[in-house]
C-alpha cells in the first residue's frame, strides 16, 4: 500500500528555499506517529535537507543517480517503488515535490495536513483531482502560541479501495 503524507497552505505549497515554510510542532509530531516503523520514501533533495535518516523507520531515497546516504537504501524509480508494495505494508512517499507527482497515480491513501493560511515559496504539491479521492477522516488541530496557525489533519482514500 503507498500513502503519501505532504503538508500544504491553501494555494498547495509545500516548501521554500528546500525547507518548510512554517513551523507547526504538531504537525511534525502527527508525521512521527503516522510513519513509525512503517518504511519512508523520499527524493535526494529531501533527504539532504533533513540531513540524516528518521530513526526507526526504513529509509529510501529516490535518485536516478548513484547516490548513497548511510542508514538509507537507494533506488532509482517509483516503479521500484510501486514493485515493493506486494509486501503489504504501507510506504509512505515523503516528497519532495517530484516524487509526489510521481507517486501520486499509484497512491492508495493521502495524509494531508492542510494549513489554512498562504505563505511564501517555491515548491508545490501536485494539483489533485477531486474525484479520485473520498476524505475518510479529518481532525481540527489545535491552534496555540507553538503552533500558530489554522491547520486540519485529513486522510483520503482512493475512490474505489477498501478503508485501512
Amino acid at each position: 500500500m503507498i500513502s503519501i503524507i505532504v503538508a500544504t497552505d491553501k494555494n498547495n505549497l509545500i516548501g521554500k528555499d528546500n525547507d518548510l515554510p512554517w513551523r507547526i510542532p504538531a504537525d511534525l509530531a502527527y508525521f512521527k506517529q503516522v510513519t513509525l516503523g512503517n518504511t519512508i520514501v523520499m527524493g535526494r533533495k529531501t533527504y539532504e535537507s533533513i540531513g540524516k535518516p528518521l530513526p526507526k523507520r526504513r529509509n529510501i531515497v529516490l535518485s536516478r543517480q548513484d547516490y548513497h546516504a548511510d542508514g538509507c537504501e537507494t533506488l532509482h524509480s517509483i516503479e521500484e517503488v510501486v514493485n515493493m508494495d506486494e509486501a503489504g505494508e504501507e510506504l509512505f512517499i515523503i516528497g519532495g515535490a517530484h516524487i509526489f507527482k510521481e507517486a501520486l497515480p499509484f497512491a492508495d491513501f493521502l495524509y494531508l495536513t492542510f494549513i489554512d493560511e498562504e505563505f511564501e515559496g517555491d515548491t508545490y504539491f501536485p494539483e489533485v483531482n477531486e474525484k479520485d479521492w473520498e476524505l475518510i477522516s479529518s481532525e481540527k488541530g489545535i491552534k496555540d502560541e507553538k503552533n500558530p496557525y489554522d491547520y486540519y489533519f485529513k486522510k483520503f482514500k482512493r475512490a474505489g479501495t477498501l478503508d485501512k
